[in-house]
């Protein structure tokens, strides 16, 4: 397939996903699932990347490599694994068995009532950008953009994780409310560009206050 045809349809797989995972971050699934709604928001959303991958390595396959110098191979795999080192830190800031389902499931079954969100989190890498999971991202994918087929995901992944940082802002605004914009105004997004923006053990306040 030549490349301009199969680079529409790969960023028709990429809005698909977004457009997916947006839709399904509301209460669609919660009706349905009940308490597995978490479970299978995740399951759905790894099984429709999966799908994008594989599709996306159809649709290059006749593609040549990128004409990339040697040297830059070594700064690329570190730059992949500071990636994944800070996806997997960053993990550690959430409350993974309520991020993967598992524990809501563990609490219907206890008949017990739990709020679905874990409080807001300013520690660890918070302390630097609001959405450290999606700043990791972006090393991991553009440190493997060496053919046609991961640049085009590196483009599509990076405009994806920038469009759901926004979209996510707007649902902890709603859950945080005041506290959220108080962080927000300290904390960049994405880029840690202030370094560490609040001191350890710092705890958001109204906005305007002063912390």
């Amino acid at each position: 397939m030549n490349d301009p045809t199969a680079h529409l349809i790969y960023a028709a797989l990429w809005l698909s996903f977004g457009a997916g995972h947006s839709l399904l971050a509301g209460d669609v699934l919660k009706r349905p699932f009940g308490a597995r709604y978490r479970l299978a928001y995740n399951a759905i959303a790894t099984l429709h990347l999966l799908a994008i991958y594989a599709l996306g390595h159809w649709l290059f396959a006749d593609a040549a490599p990128l004409d990339l110098p040697e040297w830059l191979r070594v700064p690329m795999w570190a730059l992949h694994l500071v990636g994944w080192g800070l996806l997997l830190y960053g993990a550690t800031g959430y409350d993974l068995g309520r991020l993967s389902g598992l524990r809501q499931l563990e609490t219907a079954r206890h008949h017990r009532v739990e709020p679905d969100d874990e409080p807001l989190r300013v520690d660890g890498l918070h302390r630097y950008v609001r959405h450290p999971l999606y700043a990791a991202g972006f090393p991991i994918l553009w440190s493997v953009a060496v053919d046609q087929m991961h640049l085009a995901t590196a483009i599509w992944g990076s405009l994806y994780l920038v469009i759901g940082a926004r979209v996510e802002e707007g649902r902890l605004l709603r859950l945080y409310g005041a506290s959220y914009r108080d962080y927000r105004r300290r904390v960049p997004a994405l880029v840690p560009w202030k370094g560490a923006a609040i001191p350890a053990g710092w705890t958001p306040g109204p906005v305007g206050g002063d912390g």
